[in-house]
């Protein structure tokens, strides 16, 4: 069952990347985030009491909740790099870096949860990295080289944040409803979001957003609820080396409507990538 949710995470995951990058074509980055995350805990707290888990939160323990909270500053800190790229650069960029924090997954998931690296998952690593350097063209590299805050800066940082937050979440999840689980972390990055908005004093610009940010931000709250909800119930019933690939599976959808919807194409060289991340990412479910 956990598989079903885990693919479930990377149809809302792939959405959300699309809606977000219309919603935050006018709008600050971090002011952003922190109204999507206002989404989130509504969708997440509503689901909390949907399945009646909210007694339950007095019967965390010291570490489930430490871990819990590590993991809301890991996914906030992911966010906002993400997001901060998504509207320096193109989706189709952005994306699959963001995705490979795959391979830093599965090495952590090695070293601290005890699972192991066998010779599937080694050759998947390498497709997947190969595959996400050949979707990064020489001049993206270069242009990180001349831009003091590009895209592909904030695109790592969201990477290694992002790797960060499925280890410490598959720790924290342990031994509590998931639904719940997902609203503690949602609280925390809710917090980090509105600190950083008020600390750059962006918190005026809420006034100018526009009607058609609005909806595309809400909807892509919405789509990340339903990712969070989906991603943690599968990461509580099964390995983070196989559910956090699953997820990743989500750069088909993004391709796939930033071609529809913002008219971003892949040339052949970054096409092939796509194909090696899919292929490496698919093998581990062998």
């Amino acid at each position: 069952m956990w598989i079903l949710y885990a693919f479930a995470s990377s149809i809302f995951a792939g959405l959300t990347a699309i809606l977000s990058k219309i919603g935050i074509k006018n709008t600050d980055s971090n002011l952003a985030t922190a109204i999507r995350t206002t989404v989130v805990l509504a969708f997440s707290c509503l689901m909390v009491f949907i399945v009646g888990s909210q007694n339950q939160i007095t019967n965390i323990s010291t570490k489930t909740m430490s871990f819990l909270i590590l993991s809301g500053l890991a996914t906030g800190g992911s966010w906002l790099c993400y997001f901060r790229a998504l509207q320096l650069g193109n989706v189709n960029k952005v994306t699959p870096i963001d995705k490979s924090s795959t391979i830093l997954t599965m090495i952590l998931a090695s070293i601290f949860l005890g699972e192991k690296i066998t010779a599937i998952k080694a050759i998947c690593i390498v497709l997947i990295g190969i595959g996400t350097y050949m979707m990064i063209e020489k001049k993206d590299i270069q242009e990180n080289k001349n831009e003091k805050n590009s895209w592909l800066f904030y695109a790592i940082l969201s990477a290694v944040f992002a790797s960060l937050t499925s280890i410490l979440g598959k720790v924290g999840i342990e031994g509590i409803e998931s639904n719940l689980g997902t609203s503690i972390r949602t609280i925390v990055v809710l917090a980090m979001a509105w600190m950083i908005v008020f600390a750059t004093k962006k918190q005026s610009q809420i006034r100018s957003i526009d009607k058609k940010s609005w909806i595309y931000l809400i909807l892509s709250g919405f789509a990340t609820g339903g990712s969070w909800l989906c991603y943690y119930k599968a990461l509580q019933e099964g390995p983070a080396s196989i559910v956090v690939p699953i997820d990743k599976l989500s750069i088909l959808v993004t391709i796939g409507f930033s071609y529809i919807i913002l008219k971003e194409k892949l040339n052949k060289k970054s096409s092939i990538g796509l194909i090696l991340i899919v292929i490496g990412t698919l093998l581990l479910l062998v």
